[in-house]
């Protein structure tokens, strides 16, 4: 059950890079070290914030890891929506007692794409998957000289010929049911009134358009799942919400007991937090300021940052982005390595029942 994924891991499994703290050098280095391939999320840190986590996940283990990173944002937000937004969310900054100031909202919309990436070519690692858009071809043609496998996230058939024309080597198959950021190259709030398609139909969709290795994402929470979309033409495949509540995750307490809360029964996308579609648990922040945000990320993002951390040190979910994907109710607290070992063993079990199942047809 070896992933042909350039040999990076044992088992076809890539624990996602889910950034804002989950996806910390404890968690991935669990994962490695149990034969799956871990990740460290770049997005939202520094240049030299991503760089120290590396060198931690690397005295934590010798195994393959990834580090992911999201592209610059080109697109122009309307400033008058923005201050709108930043005019509704008063309320909350005065319940939290959390400045909406201008300066909450400093930084730029590159994420520090330049700076990140000159330190991955400078001392490479095994493997850097992009989340937001597709790499110039002269940067994966770098990394690829650099020994480096390069992944990118695509939501659609057209974005997965994208990154198999800018020479990717493997393009990460991101279905509507994923918890946290879709990572559409291109943030069209036009499209926020139309469902997204099911995984399922998007990895056969791209299977059939791209000749590039496939990773396949999106609320899976069993290896029975894996099973079903290596099936279906995946080579591996990318679990961000199962490994949300293990021990060694960085997710905050009260978003990992949200996970199998009856509180929160059901995700929906929404923009109130980022200005960007992604999917968490509803709470009461989603409710009632998700239908009012523009779409304006990173800006909604920097101006809701400080209202998110003071309500997770009041304790109150209601304020959060609880980010999980369709499957959260699945979620089992188990260590980051007994996880893997516990999914690997499902997929084996699943692969058996229909090998066995095939054999009594042709019988």
């Amino acid at each position: 059950m070896s992933s042909p994924l350039n040999g990076l891991a044992r088992y076809p499994i890539v624990q996602a890079p889910m950034a804002g703290g989950a996806s910390c050098p404890p968690l991935a280095a669990a994962v490695c070290e149990a034969g799956a391939l871990g990740f460290l999320a770049g997005g939202y840190k520094t240049a030299d914030g991503m760089y120290q986590e590396v060198k931690r996940l690397r005295a934590l283990t010798r195994r393959a890891f990834g580090v992911n990173l999201f592209m610059p944002q080109t697109g122009h937000a309307d400033p008058a929506a923005i201050e709108t937004y930043r005019g509704q969310l008063a309320g909350e900054g005065s319940w939290y007692d959390v400045s909406l100031a201008e300066e909450d909202t400093a930084g730029t919309s590159d994420d520090g794409y330049d700076a990140k990436l000159a330190i991955l070519l400078e001392d490479p690692v095994p493997a850097v998957s992009f989340t937001f858009g597709c790499p110039a071809p002269q940067v994966l043609a770098a990394l690829r000289r650099a020994g480096t496998y390069s992944i990118v996230t695509a939501t659609s058939v057209d974005e997965a010929r994208a990154a198999e024309a800018a020479g990717a080597d493997a393009v990460c198959v991101q279905g509507v049911e994923a918890g946290g950021h879709q990572g559409t190259h291109r943030d069209d709030p036009q499209a926020d009134a139309t469902a997204g398609v099911g995984l399922l139909a998007l990895v056969a969709q791209v299977r059939e358009a791209v000749g590039l290795p496939i990773i396949a994402a999106g609320g899976l929470m069993r290896g029975s799942q894996i099973a079903a979309l290596l099936a279906a033409g995946a080579e591996a495949a990318q679990l961000g919400t199962a490994f949300l509540p293990c021990p060694e995750s960085g997710a905050h307490p009260l978003h990992k007991q949200a996970l199998t809360d009856p509180m929160f029964p059901h995700t929906e996308l929404t923009r109130a937090f980022s200005g960007r579609p992604a999917r968490g648990l509803v709470n009461r922040f989603m409710r009632e300021h998700g239908p009012y945000a523009p779409a304006a990320y990173p800006q909604v993002h920097h101006i809701t940052a400080g209202l998110r951390k003071a309500a997770a040190a009041a304790g109150d979910p209601q304020g959060m982005a609880l980010w999980a994907g369709q499957g959260h109710r699945l979620a089992r607290a188990l260590p980051a390595g007994q996880l893997v070992e516990v999914l690997a063993a499902e997929i084996a079990e699943a692969q058996s029942a229909l090998n066995a199942m095939q054999k009594r047809s042709t019988s």
